[in-house]
């Protein structure tokens, strides 16, 4: 510590400091104040937000980097016994008082709704132990000095309001007579005074009424900042020993977050073994079943490297929890699987937490586990979505609810939620406000230009105003969420460690850490996320048993199947997982995949980081011969020979690492995790040298050392692990292999595991129809609430539509069917009007030989009849005339969202004819370059982050799918039609690769044509 260090950090410690983790009332990050504590001279601090630690880690670790000290605390909400509310500031001063104050809060969360606290006086006043408080309310002092003794000291706050010395006055008298020394302990609320304007915007945003009203609540000056020691003396020059007072604060508070000791659970083991023995015979119990020949020596080599390296890092336990829940998935029968790093690991593999040999994909152990980062594994095990909560359940059944906790999501400001709660605080009119969130698509900053096209004038001062708070605002923590599966496990209760709060979700506790908290403390975290795709195989696996007497798994599915990849040549890939997007469909025919390792790296070319980093063009042109295979040394060739000397994957960078730069695999791994942080603080930039250095002095040329050194910044944050694009791969694999082979299936599943995938199920029906699979339509005798299969009169098998899709219809279940008649019906099904109505509109009712006419008319006029005694009978019988199939079409997207019957752009076919415009299919017709018109539906709307700012639509009619790829310069001028049209118009210049055509667009318009009625949905931005 330096002299100027020295004399400040010796009269004055900020005690009472919050964050704008007191959501909606600090109004500065915790690095913020922790950056300004440094640049005053202090070398501590203590963050005390309002019934919250949730940001004290981001405190710590910033306080790590620049030598201050953080005091973990909080301002307690307390229950006074006379049911009024006040606020009580604590400080862990031991871990036993830091062990009491996260129990206290997890308390208070616990009888509260969400996002509140009150922590009952009794409880307050058996939990003093290692705790320091400060209280502001003379009339509690007596019984907190009773509970807390010299622990007790009385809060000064000067921050030149008029009634601060009158406070002052009866806080010192009462402090005096019992002995309790006066501290002075300013409220921060801001790193810097210019934060003020914020403050009381989250004030007003806080209590949900305009600033205008919010009176005496707003801080009403700029004397709530983080001050120097100048300034705290001059402020408390009359009571020097107040500011003496802090440090004796500091001298008692020896705990900080570093102290913190965790333990993964212990697991439940047999007689006689450890943890690290029985994992060990798990893995070679389950090694004898993967490789029922014998186990390869270099496999077994890898399992004794692994296991001697997990059991010295203590990291058994983990893997045995993990492989406990794979173990209760297969016994309830979900379908799991493990991916990520995972994947890496062939313990894992053997264990059965992962489907993917290492072995034969030579995956890189250290970017799983290293000896050098010393931090826990991350498994992340997918889960059938559906049957998720059953697996978290158990967890919860086998730990404990203290010993076990979910992870917290931090919701934070984004630039359309902070132009909607700044402009309602400011009072901006509201529709205005939508129209100018949604014109705003990213971004830190407020574009005056959509700022006018919404409605509002940017040089109004209030507009200004919002368009400064915007830019202040923009990553603030909005609350907590919950993590999709994080689960925090320990040993030691959780809630000593963190806070616990209930969550929304009913049967679920969640911390007041996020994912980024955990790694930075080194904890455990097991990941169990849902996942769509397993859901619809299992649904998918469920129907060809039943349908057609097959027993399908992921074992037993062949592998590389010639069809399933001749079908992905042809990018007829609507719903495979991961290469259903438009651009994984235009990239299938330009990388004929003919085994798994191609979509291995499909999978993964197609992401920003290679993209950005310029790495597909040069493979697809080695890949086909094109362009030679060149290594820049010999010994890059084993890295990068399987991707053609093109460096793709994340662990090809840490091996090239480590065989040209000399690096070790444990500092691989971290140039990992600083390419992963290079879009938000350049970190990589500290390898440069470094690399580029060992890289030539390791016989590799400048130019070619650049290039690489260019590739890896490419990555940034969106590199992308080969161990991730292969779990994925094989799961990519296997819903192809069912489109192909099994499709009335896959489709059926899919309609059922909706919502999930790329596709609108509009999109699904159309896609089977094109493959001959009969669509058979809503039925009030056959159909059930999910889609079915049917054998047809030929014999062929067809998707009945479930109930599900009608809209406006309750969920039911059946009485009696057949059903004779719609009376018969009503008497044994007792529906509300709506949905009766809903099931005719949809021609659920078609097969008793009522048209949706009839149907309707007869169920409007029965729906007065009381029921009971005599039997309902319609009024009269009336004929009308059924609709046309055109109207019938349209009927059904309206009531459906799709249509059994036709597509929509059927009912307008004649007038596209008479215009000679094309349909989807017959552009594999018109030469390459030809100019085209076309008219369809938009189904997909995309703006990736790319250097030309391209923006991306796909279109569909009747035959098939047209992706359109609309330059920056058009997009910008017809914004508003390429946004919102539900039909466009389009002409452009033909690009064709394989079957797949794209349009270059040279113009977009709405239709000359009259299509009011011609509706469908479209997946937009995703």
């Amino acid at each position: 510590m330096n002299a100027i260090q020295e004399r400040l950090t010796s009269v004055y410690l900020p005690l009472h400091v919050r964050s704008n983790f007191s959501f909606l009332e600090g109004a500065s990050h915790p690095e913020e104040l922790v950056d300004r504590a440094a640049d005053l001279g202090m070398d501590t601090l203590a963050l005390t937000d309002r019934d919250s630690l949730s940001g004290v880690v981001r405190a710590f670790a910033r306080g790590r980097e620049r030598g201050v000290r953080i005091i973990p605390g909080s301002a307690l909400s307390v229950e006074l016994p006379s049911g009024e509310e006040d606020s009580l500031l604590l400080l862990a001063s031991t871990r036993e008082g830091y062990a009491r104050l996260t129990r206290l809060l997890t308390l208070g969360h616990s009888r509260r709704p969400k996002g509140e606290s009150s922590v009952p006086w009794s409880a307050l006043l058996e939990q003093t132990r290692g705790l320091i408080a400060i209280s502001s309310n003379p009339s509690l002092f007596s019984p907190l000095y009773e509970a807390f003794g010299d622990d007790l000291f009385a809060g000064l706050e000067r921050h030149l309001r008029p009634h601060d010395r009158r406070v002052e006055e009866a806080i010192v008298r009462e402090a005096s007579r019992l002995g309790v020394l006066p501290v002075a302990a300013n409220r921060v609320l801001f790193h810097d005074r210019s934060r003020r304007p914020l403050a009381n915007l989250l004030v007003a945003i806080r209590h949900r009424k305009p600033v205008r009203e919010c009176g005496f609540l707003l801080h009403p000056n700029g004397e709530f900042d983080l001050k120097s020691e100048e300034a705290m003396r001059a402020r408390f020059e009359d009571r020097p020993e107040a500011l003496e007072a802090t440090l004796e604060i500091k001298r008692r508070t020896h705990f900080e977050l570093s102290h913190l000791r965790y333990r993964y659970p212990e697991e439940h083991l047999p007689e006689g073994e450890n943890e690290s023995s029985h994992l060990r015979s798990l893995t070679f119990q389950g090694a004898k079943e993967r490789y029922p020949r014998g186990i390869p020596p270099k496999v077994r080599a890898q399992l004794e490297a692994e296991l001697a390296l997990i059991a010295e890092l203590g990291y058994g336990g983990y893997f045995l929890t993990i492989h406990d829940l794979v173990r209760f998935c297969e016994r309830e029968g979900i379908l799991c699987q493990g991916r990520g790093s995972a994947a890496n690991s062939a313990v894992c593999f053997c264990l059965g937490i992962t489907a993917l040999d290492p072995s034969k994909m030579d995956l890189l152990f250290e970017r799983f586990l290293s000896r050098e980062r010393r931090e826990p594994p991350d498994i992340d095990l997918d889960i059938e979505h559906n049957r998720r909560e059953e697996v978290i359940q158990y967890v919860y059944a086998r730990f404990g609810r203290r010993r076990a906790a979910m992870v917290a999501n931090l919701v934070r400001y984004r630039i359309k939620s902070a132009i909607r709660d700044l402009g309602k605080a400011l009072e901006l009119p509201e529709e205005a406000l939508e129209r100018a969130a949604a014109l705003h698509h990213g971004g830190s900053a407020l574009d005056p230009a959509k700022l006018v096209e919404a409605g509002l004038d940017p040089d109004e001062p209030r507009v200004r105003a919002m368009g400064r708070a915007v830019q202040e605002i923009l990553g603030f923590p909005r609350h907590l969420s919950i993590h999709p599966g994080g689960f925090l496990l320990g040993h030691e209760p959780v809630d000593e460690i963190v806070p616990i709060e209930p969550a929304r979700l009913e049967g679920r506790t969640v911390i007041q850490w996020d994912k980024d908290d955990i790694e930075t403390l080194g904890l455990f975290k097991v990941d169990l996320l849902g996942l769509g795709m397993l859901h619809q195989i299992h649904l998918a696996f469920d129907l060809i048993r039943a349908h057609e007497g097959k027993e399908l798994s992921f074992l037993s599915i062949p592998p590389d199947d010639p069809e399933t990849y001749a079908m992905l040549r042809r990018a007829d890939a609507i719903g495979v997982f991961q290469l259903e997007s438009r651009a994984q469909m235009m990239m299938l025919p330009r990388m004929r995949p003919r085994e798994f390792y191609d979509l291995v790296i499909q999978i993964a070319l197609i992401r920003p980081g290679p993209i950005q980093g310029g790495m597909v063009h040069p493979y697809l042109r080695r890949r086909h011969g094109k362009e030679p295979v060149v290594y820049a040394h010999p010994r890059l060739k084993k890295i990068l020979k399987r991707t053609l000397g093109v460096p793709i994957f994340q662990e090809q960078v840490m091996k090239l690492a480590i065989e040209v730069a000399d690096y070790t695999p444990g500092e691989a791994d971290q140039l990992r995790r600083d390419m992963a942080a290079f879009r938000r603080d350049g970190r990589i930039e500290a390898h440069r040298e470094r690399l580029l250095s060992r890289m030539v002095k390791n016989g590799i040329a400048s130019e070619f050392a650049e290039q690489i050194f260019a590739q890896i910044r490419g990555f940034g944050e969106y590199g992308f692990p080969e161990s991730h694009s292969a779990s994925f791969a094989i799961l990519a694999y296997i819903s192809a292999y069912l489109k192909r082979h099994h499709h009335e299936a896959f489709s059926c599943a899919l309609l059922n595991a909706w919502p999930m995938g790329f596709y609108h199920p509009s999109t699904l029906i159309d896609d089977a129809k094109r493959h001959g699979i009969p669509i058979l339509p809503i039925d009030i005798n056959e159909s059930e609430w999910d889609s079915t299969l049917e054998r047809t009169l030929d014999g062929k098998l067809g998707i009945r539509i479930g109930f599900r899709f009608v809209k406006g219809l309750r969920k039911w279940s059946h009485h009696g069917r057949p059903y004779r008649s719609i009376a018969d019906f009503m008497e044994k099904v007792r529906l509300d009007r709506g949905s009766l109505l809903a099931l005719a509109e949809a021609g659920a009712f078609d097969s008793l030989g009522k048209n949706r006419r009839e149907a309707l008319w007869e169920i409007r006029g029965m729906m007065n009849i009381p029921r009971g005694g005599l039997p309902l009978r319609p009024k009269s019988e009336s004929r009308f005339r059924p609709h046309a199939r055109g109207e019938t079409i349209l009927l059904d997207h309206d009531r459906l969202g799709l249509s059994p019957v036709g597509h929509p752009m059927e009912t307008i076919r004649p007038l596209l004819d008479r215009r000679k415009i094309p349909k989807a299919d017959e552009l594999i017709h018109f030469p390459e370059g030809a100019t085209i018109d076309y008219v369809g539906l938009v189904i997909c709307r995309q703006r990736p982050r790319t250097k030309t700012g391209v923006f991306f639509m796909t279109l569909e009619d009747e035959s098939g799918l047209l992706n359109l790829i609309i330059p920056k310069e058009l997009f910008d001028a017809k914004e508003e039609i390429a946004r919102a049209e539900p039909l466009v118009e389009v002409s452009g210049r033909l690009e064709r690769t394989g079957e797949m055509a794209q349009l270059i667009v040279e113009r977009l318009e709405r239709p000359r044509l009259d299509v009011s009625s011609a509706k469908k949905r479209s997946r937009d931005f995703h």
